[in-house]
Formats: structure tokens, C-alpha cells, sequence
């Protein structure tokens, strides 16, 4: 407590530092949220957030039926279809709900982290989520990875409370919950909650098997143990209806991981702290060296401190242990290695840097890593909003719109442009002529229609935006349809900033046909 004399009573004014600092706190979070909001109110998508878009717009039954040959479970899919029915199912409604789920992890740093591991990790911790350059990059991403993130926190929030706890129904219940909700979100948050719940069922089981030793018996141990085990069963019951799903997903034809490649280590490192990936937003060499410096950071601060770094240090080993149980399935099952997703557990990562950064007695050297992150951060910020925001962005879809006729058909090949137009055009049918053979027929009806030769639209007699990001895809359209009997009538390439992505976009009718009305 501090006290403060008025300079008009002269009487002595009580200030509490605990207030203080919970004011900083809830101030950090306003703010953090503000700066994390600005880049992410535009509607321009690329192909991932094409199908998330794309599938949303189905039933929950579709969703669970063309998202068994997805990739990814459906939690997310059914959340977005549900804010769907409220929004009309608008982009950008969309795009604020991995926004939102990144301000919800932040304030979680206020409302639980700070009450179980103290002010300063909390404030810390609500600091790196909202401005550490991978969160803010993917902030706005329309995928289940902030969503995922969320689940994953919520979870290893209670996790440790029951580890460090009475026996607790309520910890337990929300633990269970929040586990499964995991599961069904990302298959990097089934292997949190995996390692997890393993984790607890081995402390309880060595430490109650360890009590037979003890004049005093606590319960904690044996009810705990009780609980963990009936969780397990609920989780696995409920987890049953996905469960042949994900084996015919890893072990079957269409294996998870078919277009993911050999693991770029020095990718998975970079995009831990900066998001660094395909889209580069960060220059490369501060990339690397902003990395290598809080890496740096968190193991000197792991060294410095380790007598008084218990949670950190569990922490840690879960998401080693999480990277581990990743590396061995790739290896032995299917290829899932791939940084993006390593977005799923970076809370984790977060809380063990968060509580070390808070053991630190140097408030220079925290100025400094703290300065050091606002300064990455705010150039990934100027960055995102420049490419966004960019007016090259809209400029295909103005162009469609401005030309198109409520019969017109897409026709589109395996290229991301063609299923990023479409979705904005929901009331035009859409063929997506699977050129590469990626077969994919099941899962790509969250778009529409997938051929393989173009005979079902020999006798169509409207009018077809044919879209790619390879002009040889319309050649190769016309040929298929004969020269003689296609008039190219508009065609447009466009080079837009979002994700890079490039646009070939053409209207194409038949010679001598009467066009179809509807």
C-alpha cells in the first residue's frame, strides 16, 4: 500500500498497488485487442479460408459429411455455420472469430493465469499473445487455429488447476469439455489433450501407488485418479463418432498429411516466433535473429532460474512432449509436420515464456525483449494492413461483379483463385474441374460441383467464368470445347497483394447458342 498526500486536505489517500496493476492489466488488454483488430476488417481470402467460408454455408449434417474427408475435424466448421445463421454468413464475421478467440486467450492472462501463477506472469503472458508477431499474423486467419488455441489454453488451465488442487468436479467437468472441444478443432489439439491427459493419469496413478507408503492417505490422489479415468471414458466415447474418420484419414487412402512435404526445420523455428511462412512478414534476417533472440532469452531464463521454474518447466515439457508425439506420428503414420500448425500449442509456449520472463530481476533486460517484440510486432502490423488493405485486392471480384448474370456458371481448375472468387458469389454454380487428379470429389463439395473432363457441360448453353491464376487453363478450356464454338468475350489477370494470389478470369459463351435463362 501507498500512501499519497493530497495537496488541498493535505489528508493521506490510500492507493493500492494490486489495483494498480490490474488496471494496467485490463488497459494492456484493450489496447492489445485494438492493435490486433486494425488489420483484420477486410474481406479478401485465399484458398484455406475459401474452404472454411465455403463448407460453413452447408447443414451441420453436410459439414460432418464432406468434413470426414477434410483434413482437419469440424468443431469449427459447425461454430462458423452456426454465427453464419446470425451474420448472413459474412466474411467478415467470420474473420472476427479467430480475432475474437485471440483476445479471449489474452484475457484468460487476467481472469485465470493471473490468479493461479500471480500479476506479473498474467500481464506477460495477455502481452505475448497479443503482440508476439506469429500470433498477430494468423489473428485473423479464417481456420480453426486461433479457435484450436483458445480450447488448448482452456484446457491446460484446468489441467494445472487439478494437478494443483483438491479433488474438483468443476475442474474436472471444464477440463473434459474443453479437451474434447480440442479433439474435435485440430488433430495438433487431440495431441495436446492426448499428452495431457496422459500426463495427468501418470501423476495421479505413480503418486496414489506412492501413498501406500503414507501414515496419511490424501484424497486428492485417489479421487483425482477416479476422475481421471472417467474423463478418459467420456472423452473416448464422445471422440468414438470421429474416430474411424480420423483412422481412415492417417492409415487410409486419403492419408492426412498427402500434400505435406518433408519438414523445414528452420521453418517450424522461424514461425514459432514470427509467422513467417508462405507470406513473409517479418524481413528474413530480423526474422531469424528476433527468433534466436527470445529462443536465446527463454533458455537462459530457463537456466537462471531453474530451482524456481516449476510451472514453466512443465509446461515446456508438454509442448516437447506434444512435438514429439507430432514427430513420431509423421514418421510412422502420416506426414503432419508442418509449422503452421504448431500455432495450435503456442500457448502453451507463451505461458512457460510468460512465467520465466516474470522471475526475471533485470527490468532493463525485460524492457528490452518486451521493446524488442512491439517493434517485430508493430512491423508485421504495418505490414499485414498494407497487403489487406491493398485496393489491388478487390479489384477481380469488381470485376466479376460488375459483369456477372445470375445464370453464369465458374469453372475453375486446382489453382486457389477460382475457389476464392466463388466464394463471393454464392448463387453461381460453380465446376471445379480436377485437372491434377487430386481426388478430392467428397471433400471439395464444400464448393460445388467436381468433374474430371468436361463432357457434363458440353450442352450448356449460359455463360462461364472460367478462373485460374494460369491463362494456359483457359487454352486448355477452349481447346476442350472447341475453338470453333467458344467466344472468348472478357478476360482479365489481376495481381493482387492478399496471399500474393494472381487471377486469370474470363467469360466465355458458345457461338451460335441461345443462351439459357433462368
Amino acid at each position: 500500500m501507498k500512501k499519497v498526500k493530497s495537496e488541498n486536505t493535505k489528508s493521506m489517500v490510500v492507493v493500492n498497488k494490486k489495483n494498480v496493476f490490474k488496471y494496467a492489466h485490463i488497459a494492456l488488454i484493450v489496447l492489445g485487442s485494438i492493435f490486433v483488430l486494425l488489420s483484420n476488417f477486410h474481406t479478401s481470402i485465399w484458398f484455406d479460408e475459401s474452404y472454411s467460408v465455403g463448407i460453413s454455408n452447408h447443414s451441420i449434417s453436410e459439414i460432418w459429411s464432406i468434413g470426414s474427408n477434410d483434413v482437419h475435424p469440424v468443431l469449427y466448421y459447425i461454430i462458423l455455420h452456426i454465427i453464419g445463421l446470425f451474420t448472413g454468413n459474412s466474411i467478415l464475421s467470420f474473420r472476427l472469430v479467430s480475432t475474437a478467440c485471440v483476445i479471449i486467450v489474452a484475457i484468460l492472462g487476467y481472469t485465470h493465469i493471473r490468479k493461479d501463477f500471480g500479476e506479473k506472469v498474467g500481464i506477460i503472458f495477455s502481452f505475448l499473445v497479443l503482440f508476439m508477431p506469429v500470433v498477430l499474423a494468423y489473428s485473423g486467419e479464417i481456420r480453426m487455429y486461433t479457435m484450436a488455441m483458445l480450447f488448448v489454453t482452456i484446457m491446460a488451465i484446468y489441467a494445472y488447476r487439478i494437478y494443483k488442487s483438491g479433488v474438483s468436479n468443476k475442474n474436472w467437468i471444464i477440463f473434459t469439455i474443453f479437451s474434447l472441444a480440442s479433439c474435435y478443432t485440430h488433430y495438433y489439439a487431440l495431441a495436446a489433450a492426448f499428452v495431457i491427459n496422459i500426463a495427468l493419469f501418470l501423476y495421479f496413478l505413480i503418486n496414489n501407488i506412492k501413498q501406500k507408503n503414507y501414515e496419511v492417505k490424501y484424497k486428492k490422489y485417489s479421487g483425482n485418479l477416479k476422475r481421471s479415468i472417467i474423463s478418459a471414458i467420456v472423452q473416448i466415447i464422445l471422440y468414438l463418432p470421429w474416430l474411424g474418420t480420423l483412422i481412415s484419414l492417417t492409415v487410409g487412402s486419403s492419408k492426412t498429411g498427402f500434400w505435406i512435404g518433408k519438414p523445414d526445420f528452420m521453418q517450424i523455428f522461424e514461425f514459432q516466433f514470427t509467422g513467417n511462412l508462405d507470406s513473409v512478414y517479418l524481413v528474413r534476417n530480423f526474422s531469424y535473429v528476433f527468433s534466436a533472440i527470445i529462443l536465446l532469452y527463454i533458455i537462459f531464463l530457463l537456466i537462471k532460474y531453474w530451482k524456481n521454474a516449476k510451472p514453466a518447466k512443465i509446461a515446456l515439457v508438454l509442448y516437447a512432449a506434444i512435438i514429439l508425439l507430432v514427430g513420431i506420428l509423421s514418421i510412422i503414420v502420416t506426414p503432419i509436420l508442418y509449422a503452421r500448425y504448431f500455432l495450435v500449442i503456442t500457448d502453451i509456449l507463451l505461458l512457460a515464456f510468460a512465467y520465466l520472463m516474470a522471475l526475471d530481476e533485470s527490468k532493463i533486460r525485460v524492457f528490452i525483449i518486451c521493446t524488442l517484440i512491439v517493434i517485430a510486432s508493430c512491423m508485421t502490423n504495418i505490414k499485414l494492413i498494407q497487403i489487406n488493405y491493398d485496393k489491388s485486392n478487390n479489384e477481380p471480384l469488381e470485376f466479376v461483379q460488375n459483369n456477372i448474370q445470375n445464370e453464369d456458371i465458374f469453372l475453375i481448375d486446382n489453382r486457389g483463385s477460382g475457389f476464392v472468387v466463388s466464394q463471393h458469389f454464392k448463387n453461381n454454380e460453380l465446376y471445379f474441374w480436377d485437372v491434377e487428379n487430386w481426388n478430392v470429389d467428397e471433400a471439395y463439395k464444400a464448393f460445388g460441383n467436381t468433374i474430371h473432363n468436361l463432357d457434363s457441360l458440353q450442352d450448356y448453353t449460359g455463360r462461364i467464368w472460367v478462373i485460374s491464376d494460369n491463362p494456359e487453363f483457359l487454352k486448355k478450356v477452349v481447346e476442350t470445347f472447341g475453338e470453333d464454338k467458344v467466344e472468348v468475350k472478357d478476360e482479365e489477370y489481376f495481381d493482387t497483394q492478399y496471399k500474393t494470389y494472381k487471377y486469370d478470369i474470363s467469360l466465355i459463351i458458345k457461338k451460335g447458342i441461345l443462351w439459357k435463362k433462368t
